[in-house]
Formats: structure tokens, sequence, C-alpha cells
């Protein structure tokens, strides 16, 4: 994925001018992101594109001509982590949440919850007046729904993992089965095709069906990236792009053809095997960061590992339907030449090589990890938000260095060794001796990403925007910046997004930081998604 050269810093939307401490300077490194994500797609009745963001837990309305986007359901509102869109009868939007299991519409700027009893609720179609969701889950439904709030209508039972569908000209219903890596077909009146038949497979995990104007499927491929056309009455297949793997749904508008990807990638398909980027892809939320062998930089997408490099481009080291990926990466720390060792939101901690394309789980079943570190030898020390412990995960399994912490997030090893943990829940940064906690910094809002270096401690405060710097030796505390996108924007209140297993557990956001070999400071700044670069003046690239 193409990022774009380090630039000046210029405030996103929604957040104020930042504040420099004497002798620092702030360079953003790649592009903020215009959508945190993209998933569900829909030509509106209006001509413009509605785009359902999962992790953004927002909707947008895109210009397809202008690339113009304007919010339609923004984070924080009654919307919570939209999967999928489309229109009622009546023009009225309809969305699912899929870490809710819930069916909401969107009418005259208010929202009220039709269904809240359909887990991992994703794939949606109206037809004729009618509302048809599935459950992308293994043993997931197929319901048609009541758009009077009736009781729903059960049209399939035990499908592993339908996803987004659409409606054929011969009046069935097609649905992607990703479990099956298969394309079925339902009549939803019973009839003659009451069962559910094959119509595709062999494909790239199909996620989404369509048709075009002449009654042919076309279909994205979320882990070998194209976009097929089948013809469901000859078999005949077309790829018609081959994109970036990722990619979660797709829609007609004025005749022509978008498609989504996980990074908030918009592409239009004209033909030929040509594309045409028309919002370019992004940063979901940057965690945590590490500084690799070579330089560059790691930075945790949840979604996706990248390397950062000092153009600003970021190269994709693994994602989430890749071999060997751990799953939903939040912290990131290096081991050795090409080895990783990671925590993931599913509450796994994970050694990583991506070059091989292998992983292996050291832990599994914790209660929702952020960072991790590495104490002196190599052993991971992670904390586990959950249940307010800070565990070191030996070979034979986890051992609790100290419980009773407030959220604890972010983790560092100070100079003596001792691990240091961002106790997010009490505005603080605890050392721990023994089984003991000692407050090293308090009076902070919400601290989350830490990093030693020497004798100084850094510290990522969400909470404030901020990042600051204490001297472990002498207490003294100074702050590098302050107003950063860093968290939600100030009034901005997100609601909790509760997961989707299997593909992850809770999801909640972590800003990590990490040091250069030159002692530049890379943030990550999850509120505008980016990643930040702050340098003392002689360093500051301009």
């Amino acid at each position: 994925m193409n990022g774009g050269p380090p630039s000046r810093y210029a405030p996103p939307s929604g957040y104020g001018e930042p504040h420099l401490g004497d002798g620092w300077g702030l360079t953003r490194l790649t592009a903020p992101s215009r959508l945190f994500g993209a998933n569900g797609l829909r030509a509106g009745p209006d001509g413009r594109v509605y785009i359902a963001q999962v992790t953004g837990s927002q909707i947008s309305a895109l210009n397809i001509d202008t690339a113009e986007l304007d919010t339609v359901s923004a984070k924080g509102g009654d919307i919570v982590a939209p999967d999928d869109v489309a229109f009622g009868p009546d023009g009225t939007l309809i969305a699912t949440e899929v870490m809710d299991g819930r069916v909401s519409v969107l009418e005259r700027g208010r929202t009220r919850v039709l269904r809240d009893d359909v887990p991992s609720a994703n794939g949606i179609t109206v037809h004729r007046g009618r509302l048809f969701i599935g459950e992308c889950r293994e043993g997931g439904r197929l319901l048609e729904l009541d758009l009077a709030g009736g009781e729903p209508r059960v049209l399939l039972e035990n499908v592993p993992s339908p996803n987004a569908m659409e409606f054929g000209p011969d009046g069935m219903l097609y649905f992607p089965v990703m479990g099956a890596n298969e394309i079925w077909r339902i009549d939803p009146d019973g009839g003659k095709h009451s069962q559910a038949e094959r119509v595709a497979g062999d494909l790239g995990v199909p996620d989404a069906v369509k048709f075009d104007a002449d009654g042919r499927i076309v279909s994205t491929q979320v882990h070998s990236g194209q976009v097929l056309r089948i013809d469901p009455r000859t078999g005949e297949r077309t790829v018609l792009a081959q994109l970036n793997p990722g990619l979660d749904n797709l829609t007609f508008a004025d005749g022509r053809l978008f498609v989504s990807n996980f990074t908030g990638e918009i592409t239009e398909i004209l033909g030929d095997g040509a594309t045409r980027a028309l919002l370019p892809g992004g940063l979901n939320w940057p965690m945590d960061l590490a500084v690799a062998h070579d330089g560059s930089v790691y930075v945790a997408d949840g979604t996706y590992l990248y390397g950062l490099r000092p153009d600003g481009s970021l190269d994709t080291i693994g994602m989430l339907f890749s071999p060997g990926y751990p799953g939903f990466i939040r912290g990131v720390a290096v081991a050795g030449p090409g080895e990783l060792v990671v925590t993931t939101s599913g509450g796994q901690v994970a050694r990583y090589w991506p070059q091989r394309s292998e992983s292996e789980f050291l832990v599994d079943g914790l209660d929702q990890l952020y960072g991790i570190a590495l104490a002196p030898g190599g052993t991971p020390v992670v904390a586990e938000f959950g249940t307010g412990r800070v565990l070191a995960i030996h070979q034979h399994g986890p051992e609790t260095l100290a419980d009773g912490l407030a959220q604890p997030v972010g983790v560092a090893i100070g100079p003596d060794g001792a691990p240091l943990v961002a106790e997010s829940g009490a505005g603080r940064v605890v050392k721990i001796v023994g089984s003991q906690k000692e407050s090293v910094l308090d009076g902070l809002q919400r601290p989350q990403g830490l990093l030693v270096v020497d004798d100084q401690l850094y510290v990522v405060d969400a909470g404030a925007q901020s990042v600051l710097t204490v001297d472990l030796t002498t207490g003294a505390r100074h702050t590098i910046a302050a107003g950063l996108p860093i968290g939600p924007p100030p009034g901005v209140e997100p609601k909790p997004l509760r997961g989707m297993p299997p593909f992850s557990g809770p999801q909640g956001p972590f800003a990590g930081i990490t040091a250069g070999p030159d002692g530049t400071l890379f943030v990550a700044a999850d509120g505008e998604g980016s990643v930040l670069a702050l340098r003392r003046a002689a360093q500051v690239v301009t």
C-alpha cells in the first residue's frame, strides 16, 4: 500500500493546532485516512455510494464524480460498527451492526433498532420491499426481517459464514459462503429451490455478491484480491481486476463498478483489467509501533501489519487472510531479525515470522491485550486490560507479576529491568517491583503507549492528546507535544466495539510509541489514521 512523502503537519478536522515543546518539530509520515476501513457498499437513491466502516464505526456517503465524502452516521452515534447497508422501499437507510448483533434503521436523522438478536449481522439486501440479512459466523442464519418489527423468518440455518448477498434476475437469493469458499443460492419463498444450491466453488474466499446489468454475478474475493465475474447459467468466469487482498464489498452506481477494501480504499473497475483508486487506502487506526533491525517501523493496524519506509510508503508485511498471520494484531515487539512477538485482540501472545509466513502461539484465552515489551532475556511482558493483571509469558504459561490494576494497556521495561505499565483507568504509570506497584508518573488522563530510552520514559496520554517525557532518575517531567490527533476528537465518545469472533475479539484504541536509532519518536495517531514523527529541531524534515 502506498503512503506519501513526509509532510508538514496540518491538523485534521475536529482537532486543534498542536503545541510543541521547545526544540521539537512535528511531521506526518503517512497521509490521514479518508475512511477508517471500508466494508459494505451500496448505491443510494441520491446516486452517492454509501460506505459502512466497521472499525471506524461510521457510515459515509461518497460522491463518485468528485470523491467528496459526507458523514451520514458519525462515530459515537447510535449505529455501532456498521458492516453493510441497504435502503428500504421509502429510501431509508438500513444497516447491520456486526459487533452488537443488531439491524438498525436511520430515517430523518433518527435511529431505531429493528432487531438486536442477530449475532454477527452482516450481509443485507432489500428486494421488492422485503428485507433479508445474514449472520457472518459459523452456523450463521439467513433471515427475512419484518420491517414493522415482527418476528423474523429463517430461510436457512447452519451456514458457514454467509456474507454480503443480492437477488439475481431469477428471483433467487445469492450469497457467498466464506467458510466453504463457495457461492450459494436459495429461493426465499421455497418451491423447488427451497434448499440451498451451490453456484460456484474453489474461489478466492468470496465475501460479497452483486449482479451486473447482464445478470452475471460479480464477486469480491477477500483472500486473493480478485474481482470475479461469474455467469450463473454457464459457470464461465472472468477476472475483472486483480487488486490487493482484503477486498470486502462492491456496488454498481450509474453503471460504474466500485469495490471496497479493509484499508479504506475505494477502487473503480474500468474494464480490461484497468482500475482507478477513487479513494486511497490508509491506516484504520494504527496501534503499536516497533523499529525493525533495518530501521524501518512496524505498524500494527489490526487487520494488517505494515512496514513504514522513510518516504512514508507502507509495505504490507501480513494481513488477516495471509498464511501464518496470528490474528488482529495490537501490540508488537521485535525479538530478533525477522522475528516479532505480538498480542492480538483474540487474547493471544504469539511469535511471528512474517517472511516465513509462520506464527507460534505462546498463550491463548487472555482478556484484552494491548502493549507488549520484552524483559531482559527476551521474556514477553503484557498487560491484560480485562483483568487488570501484568503477565510474564513463559514457555510453561503466564506468570502474574501484578494484579489489581485499573485498565492497564501499555508496557515498557525500565533501565533496571522492572516493568512499567500504563494504568489507563487510574491516569498513571506504575513500576512493578516484586508484586508491588509504585507510582512513577501520575496526574495523567488516559496513558497508553510507553517507551523507555536510557533513563527517559516517554508516554502517550491519549486522554490529553499529548506526548510527554519523565526522567526516571530525577523525576523531571516535560510535555513534548500536545493537541495531537490521538484518541477521538473532543466531544466524541466512541461506543465499545465488542469484536467479531473468530476474526477478532473486542477492539479498542491503543496509541503506541517507538523511537528510531537517531532519536526520532514515532507516534500512532489513531484519531486521524496516521503515523507522526517528533524530532528535535536539528532533525526536522521539511
